[in-house]
Order: structure tokens, then C-alpha cells, then sequence
């Protein structure tokens, strides 16, 4: 049996981090494969949030580690996500959307103190409508967001604590220790 293959130290520090990070409640976390092909070394989580007992958003973040460097990277780390959520129709709708999502996430890394470089992305709204014998809701809303971004170290945990808070938001979910207030039925409802 051969040996254990050594891990770059800059990669094991970063995935140790990663796995450090308890998220909030509604938040699943779980380590999936990581796509082979991108990089030497790389290692991915997936996440589901939860609320009431149904997936409202779900998304995956991929750590790559190239030792020799990457110049479009700006560094060794790269971090890749994909997050989708379910949306109001009217909100999914909004042509402010698209900004609004990637404040989501470039707050949620300025508020964790994740330092980072190099950081692009895409947001993507679609509203769907059914027919025929998909007939269901009238119509249907969704959220995308794309994104990478170099780590300025290799301490991850404040950027899977900003990716949690990114998801929480696609999520609607109020922040940890606010607690939301049930919707009031109006004076004719049974």
C-alpha cells in the first residue's frame, strides 16, 4: 500500500479552515467531489438552507489550490461558487436585482473580514412560467449567483462565514438573533 499522498501545506491549512466553520441552524453543510480538472488540488462543499422544513436555497463552493500560481487568480487559492434560490416573482422581477445579489456577496466577505482580490462574477433572474402537464404556480422566480475570488490568506473560515451569510440572504433569512415577525392575517380570513 503507497503512503499517503502529502498535501501542500497552504491547501491543508486552507481546508482546515473550512472545516473549522459551524454555520447557523438552517444552514446544511456537507463535503461533495470536487471537479478534478481545474486545478492540482482542489476540495468543495455543497449547502442547503433551510426554512419551515424546505430547501429555499442551495449552492456549492469550490476551494482550487494551484502551487505553481495562476496569474488571472492573482494567487495559489481560488474560490469558486454557485448559489440559486427561489424568489418572489415580483422580486425576481426587480431590474435592481442583479446589483442587489452581488452586494449579497461582496458585503458578506467585507463584513466577515475575508480579504480577497481578483473577485468576478455573474447574477442571473429568470422568471419561469408552466404549461400543460407542468401546470403549477403561475409564475416562478429565481436567483443565481456566480462568482470567484483569490484569498488574501490562507485562513478560510471568514470566507465560508461570508458565503453562509450570502446564502442566508438569497435565503431571506432574517439575520442570527432577529427573529421574524409571523404575517398577520387580515379581519376577513378564516
Amino acid at each position: 500500500m503507497a503512503p499517503p499522498i502529502a498535501l501542500p501545506e497552504t491547501f491543508a491549512r486552507a481546508v482546515a479552515g473550512l472545516r473549522s466553520v459551524t454555520p447557523r441552524p438552517e444552514i446544511v453543510l456537507e463535503e461533495v467531489g470536487a471537479p478534478q480538472r481545474l486545478a492540482p488540488y482542489a476540495f468543495a462543499l455543497s449547502a442547503a438552507v433551510m426554512r419551515d422544513d424546505d430547501e429555499v436555497s442551495t449552492g456549492r463552493l469550490i476551494l482550487l489550490h494551484d502551487p505553481a500560481g495562476h496569474e488571472a487568480w492573482q494567487g495559489t487559492l481560488r474560490l469558486v461558487t454557485y448559489v440559486t434560490a427561489e424568489l418572489e416573482v415580483d422580486l425576481a422581477s426587480d431590474p435592481l436585482l442583479p446589483g442587489v445579489g452581488w452586494t449579497w456577496l461582496t458585503d458578506a466577505l467585507d463584513v466577515q473580514g475575508a480579504g480577497h482580490r481578483a473577485i468576478g462574477g455573474t447574477v442571473t433572474q429568470t422568471l419561469s412560467t408552466r404549461f400543460g402537464e407542468l401546470a403549477g404556480p403561475p409564475a416562478a422566480g429565481d436567483i443565481e449567483i456566480r462568482a470567484s475570488w483569490t484569498p488574501l490568506r490562507a485562513d478560510l473560515g471568514p470566507h465560508l462565514l461570508g458565503w453562509c451569510t450570502l446564502l442566508a440572504s438569497t435565503a431571506g433569512l432574517p439575520p442570527p438573533g432577529v427573529t421574524a415577525l409571523p404575517t398577520r392575517r387580515s379581519a376577513g380570513a378564516a
